[in-house]
């Protein structure tokens, strides 16, 4: 009896200690979306959206001629980022990830986000860890800040670098709108949804909007996406071939 009675108190201990631990990591209380979480098919919708596929979207003049002009350049062999093992960035990195899963570090003050495509990440940073518009530095990603509103984490990302070579191009001016919450599928499975914004008044005449959703996969892992891996041992080959033929080392790809 005594031992029955030493394991209901160690599992409630347990149980006290790890909702105090959530609530250090988010004394608010606000939903945890953190987890490995995998594309979520609709009933009656294709299981797989090719990334990189031209949209019809409401472009400017401007935002016209530049995507056709980058979409001229690469058409002949179907070029695009993935085949250089570049991340695509904003969103197209939230909308396909090649159908690849992500996963979600949720602390009070940063939210991580891993796309196990290309290992892309990105932080979500939140109240004292948000740094001022003019010391953010641009990039594919850009920089995303957020604040919670009820249930719904509102997050907001600029410093993006101007992109053609994504789904959804953009110019430097671009700011995405991103509000995500949870919700369940009818067997009780949880869903993350995502409806987000994308505004750019230099290539859209309005804002562009669509959502997205992903299902929890409580026993998710992230596989590695070495992209690098081939051209490494590809480059390690001609040096031997190189060595073989006693001719000079080829150059490193990247390197002058």
């Amino acid at each position: 009896m005594g031992s029955r009675r030493w394991r209901i108190v160690t599992v409630a201990a347990v149980a006290t200690s790890l909702c105090a631990a959530v609530r250090a990591a988010d004394p608010a209380g606000h939903p945890d979306f953190s987890g490995v979480w995998a594309q979520y098919v609709e009933s009656g919708q294709p299981r797989f959206v090719r990334s990189g596929q031209v949209l019809d979207l409401p472009y400017t003049p401007e935002g016209r001629r530049k995507e056709d002009e980058y979409r001229a350049l690469v058409a002949p062999n179907a070029d695009n980022p993935g085949a250089h093992c570049l991340g695509y960035g904003m969103p197209q990195s939230m909308v396909f990830s090649g159908g690849y899963p992500m996963e979600i570090i949720q602390k009070a003050d940063v939210i991580g986000i891993i796309y196990e495509a290309h290992n892309e990440v990105r932080h979500i940073y939140l109240d004292g860890r948000i740094i001022a518009p003019e010391d953010r530095i641009p990039s594919r990603n850009g920089y995303s800040a957020a604040h919670w509103e009820g249930d719904t984490l509102v997050v907001e990302t600029t410093a993006l670098r101007e992109q053609e070579d994504e789904s959804y191009p953009h110019s430097d001016q671009a700011v995405i709108t991103e509000r995500y919450h949870l919700t369940a599928r009818a067997d009780g499975a949880k869903v993350l949804v995502n409806d987000w914004t994308l505004t750019d008044p230099a290539f859209y005449t309005r804002p562009v909007s669509a959502q997205k959703k992903w299902l929890l996969d409580p026993k998710g892992i992230l596989l590695p996406y070495e992209c690098n891996e081939e051209g490494w041992l590809d480059h390690l080959d001609a040096l031997r071939k190189a060595k073989a033929e006693g001719k000079p080392p080829p150059k490193a790809a990247g390197y002058p």
